[in-house]
């Protein structure tokens, strides 16, 4: 089981991997041995498991796609996976033709009608995100799902279809040993504050800004 790296670890990481390269073979050798009992102690240390609340944020590219690799691990292992996407929903993303391959062990449901400027009816668009929460909800309190990746659900946050507080509550009821993915820029902190598991990811080029190429099959959809 991998460990998540703190800043700490990470720095401590990259100032080894600068310095390696500088020894010989011999200090090398005896650098990675005490590295290896250094592990060896830390990963001791960490026998603890719990169901997990993970959030993947910000502007750049990646938040779906990061949820989906858990998704595939999840079916890996033969767990049940649910997928509620919130907003999405106007096309058939490709991810679905492909995960409907698990069809005894996923259920994958895209509740939106589009974005914001597609739709232009902000009361429909509230009424979906509900009708989404709801079967999100049946998901989160049904034990045999071992996962739950609510996809784009902090959009709908951000714009005010659904109340911070509700979610909140909801993740509560999820089993002890299962994971739940919210999605989406704008994560709310309240809810950055309940999760386990918080990844910002952080937009430094975009094809689509700086060269204007537009959203292309197998990368954005």
């Amino acid at each position: 089981m991998e460990l998540n790296n703190s800043p700490d670890l990470t720095a401590e990481r990259l100032n080894e991997e600068a310095t390696a390269t500088s020894l010989n073979e011999e200090q090398y050798k005896r650098k990675m041995e005490r590295r290896k009992e250094v592990q060896e102690q830390r990963l001791a240390q960490r026998h603890l498991e719990k169901g997990l609340i993970i959030v993947h944020t910000g502007n750049g590219k990646g938040k779906t796609t990061a949820a989906l690799g858990m998704v595939l691990r999840s079916l890996g292992h033969g767990y049940r996976v649910a997928i509620v996407q919130f907003i999405k929903g106007a096309w058939e993303p490709a991810e679905k033709k492909v995960l409907s391959l698990w069809p005894d062990l996923l259920e994958f449901h895209a509740m939106g009608e589009g974005f914001t400027w597609e739709t232009q009816d902000r009361e429909r668009d509230m009424q979906k995100a509900e009708e989404a929460w709801e079967k999100a909800l049946a998901f989160i309190r049904n034990p045999e799902f071992k996962l739950v990746l609510l996809d784009e659900i902090n959009v709908a946050l951000k714009l005010g279809y659904l109340k911070v507080e509700n979610i909140l509550a909801g993740l509560t009821e999820k089993a002890e040993d299962s994971h739940i993915i919210l999605t989406g820029r704008g994560a709310p902190s309240a809810l950055v504050e309940q999760a386990d598991l918080v990844t910002e990811m952080t937009l430094i080029k975009h094809p689509f800004r700086e060269q204007g190429v537009k959203a292309q099959p197998g990368i954005e959809f």
